[in-house]
């Protein structure tokens, strides 16, 4: 049960991506294609680009492989990974040329191909170089500027260190900042660990928004449903309420989730779609990405999780790793993967409802 005064919270809309819910952004999973699927669920929650680095749109020369995007993702958010301010001032400018709803700085990711070259989490041991960095961006453009962090990296293992790391991009007038409650360990945890291994701790990012109530503040890690993320926008240990939440690969895995969102978060009707209707509002979609020359895995890939919990899951899921990577895979794969499991789907639904009555 949702109680009043969380979902009286979740009714108010801010200005950024750390107000009500957003999609984490995930190297290699929110492309462009997957940000369209994804809409099809949601039409409020905020969606993020993966991350792009300032070196690859500024040294690329291909800004329409890395910026392009379809307008029905908005409200889409631009993540960038560097630490130039300059870079970073030019790459949002490039972003909202674009049409990108905001930019978000990555301070969070703890990979060694980024720390090599200061990107991510390892930019929480230079606050004034990201503060600098946040001024840049917020002097270059008229969008939101905002940052997804960490609570800390490493041996840092007091919240004065964080409230200060904060509060240096409050004074450089950041828009919004998205926390992961846990630690980035640089050294000796993989990318996966490092999404895992370090505990939580929830009440250090209600202590940063206790301690700049007028900064827009999210919470990401370890929530692994949008129901589940209403408990933070309460008050939460007798602190101080977020404003937003943040999921990722939850609602990537299971991504027939984000159809709470409208309706736990926004106030809107619950959405009435069911995933065969999903499926079929994206077949034009589909077919427009064919025409271009696209490959149908381009987008099937990030659809593999659309029926997860129901009859014939597993099936759509080998259908459509088998057959939609061959190169003249058409829509018609799609269509056989649904038909395949149709029956399966029918049949758990009617095992369900009879028991249900009994």
């Amino acid at each position: 049960m949702i109680n009043t005064g969380s979902t009286q919270k979740a009714l108010t809309k801010g200005l950024t991506s750390a107000s009500g819910f957003a999609v984490a952004p995930m190297l290699d999973w929110t492309d462009k294609h997957c940000r369209v699927f994804h809409r099809q669920f949601t039409k409020q929650a905020w969606l993020y680009s993966e991350m792009v680095t300032t070196g690859a749109l500024i040294y690329g020369n291909n800004l329409p492989r890395f910026l392009g995007h379809d307008p029905i993702d908005a409200p889409v958010v631009l993540q960038l990974g560097g630490s130039d301010p300059a870079d970073l001032a030019t790459c949002a400018q490039f972003g909202e040329q674009w049409g990108y709803s905001e930019i978000n700085l990555n301070v969070g990711c703890p990979s060694d191909r980024v720390q090599n070259n200061l990107i991510g989490a390892c930019l929480m041991g230079h606050p004034k170089l990201v503060a600098e960095g946040v001024g840049a961006m917020k002097s270059a453009v008229s969008i939101p500027v905002t940052v997804k962090c960490r609570i800390g990296i490493d041996d840092q293992e007091d919240l004065q260190t964080l409230i200060e790391f904060v509060g240096g991009l409050v004074e450089a007038g950041v828009d919004g900042v998205i926390i992961h409650a846990r630690k980035a360990w640089l050294q000796g945890l993989s990318p996966k660990e490092n999404r895992d291994v370090p505990p939580l701790n929830y009440a250090w990012v209600h202590l940063v928004k206790q301690a700049f109530p007028q900064l827009e503040t999210s919470v990401n890690g370890g929530i692994k449903t949008p129901q589940a993320g209403l408990v933070h926008l309460d008050t939460y240990e007798n602190l101080a309420p977020v404003d937003g939440v943040m999921l990722g690969r939850a609602v990537y895995e299971q991504p027939f989730l984000l159809a709470q969102v409208d309706s736990l978060y926004y106030g809107a009707p619950p959405s009435a779609l069911s995933r065969q209707q999903v499926l079929t509002q994206l077949y034009p979609y589909i077919e427009s990405h064919l025409t271009q020359g696209g490959r149908l895995s381009h987008i099937t890939r990030h659809m593999m999780g659309l029926f997860h919990g129901c009859g014939g899951g597993r099936l759509w899921r080998r259908y459509l790793s088998e057959h939609a990577c061959q190169p003249n895979a058409g829509i018609e794969v799609v269509e056989q993967a649904y038909q395949i499991i149709a029956h399966e789907i029918q049949r758990k639904a009617e095992y369900e409802a009879s028991h249900a009555v009994s």
